[in-house]
């Protein structure tokens, strides 16, 4: 009960729910193409049973990973994966529909199948993300998943519309990702203990990368939009 009363537990659960919110879009496209050639009436169960399964498979992934981030290295190692993943997620080029290439699934237990499988393979960066930001905390982990159900289920075409809308929406994202990445970094053991008493360079560190992460992104999507601008001239 104490965790649950402590800035530092609502804080990561923040963190989580935007992961969350963020990372959606991709699993909503997923579950949309492997049920839409399922009649009407079984199309709204394969999303919600398979939405479920899925939920339950990066639970598994995520205590899993839990577990994992305690052996040595393995944070520092999780923390710089985290920060190209963020990177990757704010490329506009690596976004959208036309990235998936998944096969509409002919009976319901065959798109529960293709739902649960795609949605674990693709799951990386929101286990990675959601076990950073839990720091630990199985609680959190369950809670973070647990508001991931409705979230990909009934809110997942309003995500992709906001973010449509709202481009900047996924910059907060990349900014979530890349604190949770600094925020494992520095607490992989010999790497606290480096940074140990010297609060600036900590400070410094946040920056440097949540900054660079952001202008990473930014010069990207404006290439690419630069590119396409020419190509239509």
């Amino acid at each position: 009960m104490d965790l649950v009363l402590t800035a530092e537990f609502w804080s990561s659960l923040a963190a989580i729910i935007v992961i969350d919110l963020v990372l959606a879009g991709d699993n909503a496209i997923v579950i949309a193409l492997a049920a839409r050639s399922l009649p009407k009436l079984h199309q709204r169960r394969a999303i919600v049973w398979g939405t479920v399964g899925a939920v339950a498979v990066r639970t598994a992934l995520t205590v899993g990973a839990l577990s994992l981030l305690k052996v040595p290295g393995l944070m520092l190692a999780g923390g710089i994966l985290l920060v190209w993943i963020a990177c990757r997620l704010l490329s506009s080029s690596d976004g959208g529909p036309e990235g998936h290439d998944v096969v509409p699934a002919s009976s319901f237990w065959a798109a529960m199948r293709t739902i649960v499988i795609a949605d674990a393979v693709m799951g990386l960066d929101n286990v990675l993300g959601v076990a950073g930001a839990a720091d630990g905390s199985i609680l959190l982990v369950v809670l973070g998943l647990l508001i991931s159900i409705p979230l990909v289920v009934w809110g997942s075409t309003l995500i992709l519309n906001l973010l449509k809308r709202f481009p900047g929406l996924l910059y907060v994202g990349g900014a979530v990702l890349a604190w949770t990445a600094v925020k494992m970094i520095t607490s992989e053991p010999f790497v606290s203990e480096l940074l140990h008493e010297r609060r600036g360079a900590v400070n410094a560190l946040y920056l440097a990368v949540i900054g660079g992460v952001l202008g990473i992104g930014w010069l990207r999507n404006r290439r690419a939009t630069m590119q396409k601008t020419m190509q239509k001239a």
